[in-house]
């Protein structure tokens, strides 16, 4: 293991129930996370200690995303649908009712909001109409996760059927199915850096597909128990993964290496799973939200 230097900045509390939803800002400075308690939540790096209530929802909210070219927040609300903030007037401007199912991921490209959902379906939806486009039934099982390519032709969707289907962004056909998982994949990321996207999941593997051929280019045991989610750094050369291990592992990009692990016992992490990590544009920090209910922010120096 390399000489990394880990220091925890800020332990954040407020939220009264597990956090699943982590988003980076339009301005990478702020970030929003939103939890079992449906409260969806404001920090800024500069001050993190007081966060803003942004939104107060009966239901969980396991899935937010900004669009950043409008500056809207997007929440995913389980059993209902997506509420829609708009950031420079930090108030709801539209909401849609589009499922009765959890929402597990939200995905933006272009002027098209995709929602993965718990019964399988990808939900297509055109932000400037403010409209449904589609319902595409892909699989009997949840669909967990979303990965959009670096050209933004294609996203990525893993599901609880063990498999990664790969969809194209324009005519919403899939293009590819990717199975070598064998439980349902929670982690999906395309490398900024390399023809490659990584996945991981409930089976606690990551796995690594070559963008060009979709073919499984390398397998590694990364954890002892579910790898939740994984996000690369801005420049693409390392990435991290979060777990239900209570771990956070840095990894090197190229040779799938692993270079740190961040944990309770030598770094004062998480006590219990941690749900999703975010590599912040704006500090290189690492943000971590846990069941615990909070959140961490990690200065790494590589």
């Amino acid at each position: 293991m390399s000489k990394i230097q880990v220091n925890k900045l800020h332990t954040l509390t407020g939220h009264n129930d597990c956090i699943y939803a982590l988003a980076e800002g339009s301005d990478p400075r702020f970030f929003y996370t939103g939890s079992g308690d449906g409260m969806v939540v404001e920090w800024d790096l500069d001050n993190p200690k007081d966060g803003k209530l942004i939104a107060k929802l009966p239901h969980s909210v396991y899935a937010i995303t900004v669009d950043k070219e409008r500056n809207l927040l997007f929440i995913g609300h389980n059993f209902e649908g997506i509420h829609v903030i708009d950031l420079n007037k930090n108030k709801e401007v539209w909401s849609l009712k589009i499922t009765d199912q959890s929402i597990f991921d939200l995905k933006i490209v272009g002027r098209i909001l995709f929602v993965a959902t718990g019964d399988g379906v990808l939900t297509v939806i055109d932000i400037e109409e403010k409209s449904l486009v589609k319902h595409i039934k892909l699989s009997s099982k949840s669909a967990r996760v979303m990965a959009v390519d670096n050209d933004q032709k294609n996203i990525a969707i893993g599901f609880s059927d063990h498999s990664i289907k790969v969809i194209d962004t324009a005519d919403f056909k899939p293009s590819q199915l990717l199975e070598g998982h064998t439980n349902s994949v929670f982690a999906l990321a395309y490398s900024p850096l390399h023809d490659t996207l990584v996945s991981g999941g409930r089976d606690a593997s990551l796995k690594f597909w070559n963008t060009k051929t979709y073919k499984q280019t390398n397998n590694v045991i990364a954890h002892m128990f579910a790898i939740n989610y994984l996000s690369f750094r801005e420049d693409g050369k390392y990435f991290i993964t979060c777990s239900m291990d209570k771990s956070i592992k840095i990894w090197d990009s190229e040779d799938h290496k692993l270079l740190k692990v961040i944990d309770k016992a030598r770094h004062a992490g998480h006590g219990t799973s941690i749900n999703k990590v975010l590599w912040s544009t704006y500090n290189q920090s690492i943000i971590s939200v846990s069941d615990d209910r909070s959140i961490s922010i990690w200065e790494v120096d590589i």
